[in-house]
């Protein structure tokens, strides 16, 4: 026993003391955050109560650092308060997993891969995000090769993807859902000065529900443009999303957004934007129209910081493939250790919603207003240190008519329910230790 101890001592004197040139980092980060949630998502139907949780995000980070060699891993526990009895089973399901675990290598200064699973992160992650809001987060089993040249600060990176439900001898239809079973992506960057401007294609592969050796691709591209120069901070974003497909409806698509901010005296900024993503009429019944799905897909983006904090239009939350128009006004006030902010969203359907009420009442094809309500959110944030940080949040949805009827729901009469307040609270506290300090 003490030999092995010996060795075991031994082994990590030279883990930690080996190398001179190699780096190593080990951090962590506890994230509790309790919600209230009243209409979040969607409109509440009346006959039922809101909801309130405390969940919690956990993280162990380790990195290693040496000639030509880059590698990271990230344990994540995340779970709600209380999902489990206080004295474990051994039947219970385990809620722990790796949320990532890579590696990169450089062939050159300049031409490197980084493979295994990992966040993608690109310009303002519209279409390729972590999803950091949400506790488990967003990560892809991916090989992307990289060629980054600082000194004239151009990025090409190229990354592709393949997944299976798990290891087989005979083909097996893919099934894992909300993922994709292949995906390739190129991204292009260049700065120049002030601005920054990007090009991004992705080729998305979904499994074909009819063959199962097949998958059905559509294609993503476009670019972001991005100006920051002094108290000015503008950017502009547009994608086209097409598919020609054997077995289902070909798609036409588009999405595009353009914010300017503007900040004063260092700590007040200013900001207005507008964002549309097309989506398919409910009133336009013409086969040369229903051949083709007009409803823009934001794929694998992070959605929570565009279109409201109560997530009433992001992509895991449907709202009939209606599309949306998003016109905003952001504030924020950030001084040394805190910061406040407050966010307005006026939201609009971008395609026609049916009213089926009147629709059957008079005959005549009718369609909705296209006013699906305003959204305002306030945030506090304050550090205490590098270490602890605490956020509270409260959002607030003045609902429509045609907002409830997008979310299906309806009072006893079947007509759309709008009397019911939607409303969103929150409480996170964020610990992050780094162990190595």
């Amino acid at each position: 026993m003490k030999t092995k101890l010996k060795l075991l001592l031994i082994t990590f004197t030279m883990f930690f003391t080996g190398n001179m040139y190699s780096q190593m980092t080990l951090t962590g980060e506890i994230r509790p955050r309790f919600e209230s949630r009243h209409g979040y998502q969607s409109p509440l139907d009346s006959a039922v109560s809101g909801a309130s949780f405390v969940s919690q995000r956990t993280r162990l980070n380790f990195g290693y650092k040496a000639d030509k060699f880059l590698l990271g891993t990230s344990i994540q526990d995340v779970r709600i308060w209380g999902n489990v009895p206080q004295l474990i089973g051994a039947d219970t399901i385990g809620q722990t997993f790796m949320h990532e675990a890579w590696g990169q290598y450089w062939f050159t200064p300049k031409f490197s891969l980084k493979a295994g699973r990992q966040e993608l992160n690109y310009d303002d992650q519209r279409l390729l995000g972590g999803v950091n809001w949400k506790q488990q987060a967003r990560v892809h089993d991916v090989a992307v090769f990289m060629y980054e040249d600082t000194a004239s600060k151009f990025k090409v990176h190229i990354g592709a993807a393949f997944n299976q439900n798990g290891e087989a001898n005979t083909l097996k239809k893919y099934s894992v859902k909300g993922n994709y079973k292949e995906m390739q992506y190129l991204w292009i960057n260049k700065k120049i000065s002030s601005l920054s401007a990007s090009l991004i294609v992705i080729n998305n592969g979904v499994q074909s529900p009819i063959t199962d050796n097949k998958s059905r691709f559509s294609q993503t591209a476009g670019t972001y443009l991005e100006y920051n120069k002094d108290a000015l901070f503008a950017n502009g974003r547009f994608y086209y999303q097409t598919s020609k497909l054997y077995d289902k409806t070909n798609t036409s698509a588009y999405m595009f957004g353009v914010d300017v901010n503007y900040t004063l005296m260092k700590k007040i900024t200013l900001g207005l934007g507008i964002e549309q993503m097309t989506g398919q009429s409910q009133t336009d019944t013409t086969k040369a129209y229903t051949d083709v799905n007009h409803a823009f897909n934001p794929l694998y983006g992070t959605a929570h910081k565009f279109n409201g904090y109560m997530d009433y239009y992001n992509a895991g939350n449907g709202h009939s493939n209606v599309g949306l128009t998003d016109i905003y006004f952001k504030a924020k006030y950030k001084a040394e250790k805190w910061y406040v902010g407050f966010d307005f969203h006026q939201f609009m359907a971008a395609a026609k919603v049916l009213d089926s009420k009147a629709t059957a009442t008079s005959g005549n094809i009718t369609a909705m207003d296209s006013n699906l309500g305003m959204e305002i959110d306030l945030e506090l944030g304050y550090n205490f240190s590098k270490q602890f940080s605490i956020v509270a949040g409260y959002s607030h949805y003045l609902l429509t008519q045609t907002t409830s009827t997008l979310k299906g729901v309806t009072d006893y009469k079947g007509d759309s329910y709008t009397g019911n307040t939607a409303n969103w609270s929150y409480l996170m506290l964020v610990f992050k230790p780094n162990f190595m300090k």
